[in-house]
């Protein structure tokens, strides 16, 4: 384990562009609201976009601790850590995989965590080097893979799925993003990207539905502007969903603990 941390959470897709970490960012804040204490790593080395989507300063470094340790930013009550925190974030990453794979677990390892109930991991998208080092070094309770109907997303979140099954990582369930796309000026709702996709994908791989979001304006505005939906618009029905979701995840976790021991990851 992760000292000072109880949970860990893996919030994955097989691609990019779905909205997985607008997805993490307010599903790691609707659990706070729910009354945990929350952490939030951004395991994306190449482009890590937390610290924006939390408004946390351009500029902002952690508290070193000790010789090499780092205490995590609080954002919006909840702690985070990202590379964009570590380095000038306008600079390129030009790392090859081993060493993406170490910043990471530096990340993991050096990060001083108080007392964390639940740790969520924006990972970066794909099945490559970061995705592996988790499930190797890590005992990972569960992930979350976020999608949208249309077709080819569908196909790389399969793999998704299969690839944390593979290494013995619970999959909690499936959120389906930008489900319908919502007319901000007359209201019109219609599924541009399809209809159905994350409960078709869920009932192939037994897993749950967690929620289905909308495509909206404001989820976008909000989360690049630093105030995510759940802490902008705390009474609305996406942050509704998304505590709907934080409280499937914890079921999720809760059910995985009553059915057996803790798995051992293989190296």
């Amino acid at each position: 384990m992760i000292e000072g941390v109880k949970h860990i959470v893996a919030v994955a897709s097989g691609k990019g562009g779905v909205g997985k970490s607008t997805v993490t960012a307010n599903l790691a804040l609707a659990m706070a609201a729910e009354g945990y204490r929350v952490g939030l790593l951004d395991a994306d080395i190449y482009g890590p976009s937390q610290a924006q989507m939390l408004g946390i300063a351009p500029g902002t470094r952690p508290e070193v601790v000790g010789e090499n340790s780092f205490r995590p930013i609080m954002a919006h009550g909840i702690q985070a850590m990202s590379m964009a925190l570590m380095v000038d974030i306008s600079e390129p990453m030009v790392w090859r995989g081993p060493m993406v794979a170490g910043a990471f677990q530096q990340l993991l390892n050096q990060t001083v965590w108080d007392d964390v109930d639940y740790l969520f991991i924006d990972m970066p998208p794909g099945t490559g080097d970061i995705q592996l080092t988790l499930a190797q070094k890590v005992p990972v309770d569960g992930a979350v893979i976020v999608t949208t109907p249309q077709d080819i997303a569908l196909l790389d979140a399969r793999k998704g799925i299969e690839m944390f099954r593979k290494v013995n990582v619970p999959v909690l369930g499936v959120v389906e993003n930008m489900s319908l796309h919502v007319c901000s000026n007359c209201g019109h709702s219609e599924p541009i990207f399809g209809t159905g996709g994350g409960e078709r994908i869920a009932e192939q791989y037994e897993t749950r539905l967690l929620g289905q979001l909308p495509l909206t304006l404001g989820i976008r505005e909000q989360a690049d502007g630093g105030r995510p939906t759940v802490v902008a618009e705390p009474d609305s029905e996406v942050t509704a969903t998304f505590r709907r979701v934080a409280t499937a995840v914890v079921e999720g976790i809760a059910g995985q603990a009553e059915e057996g021991p803790s798995i051992s990851f293989g190296d």
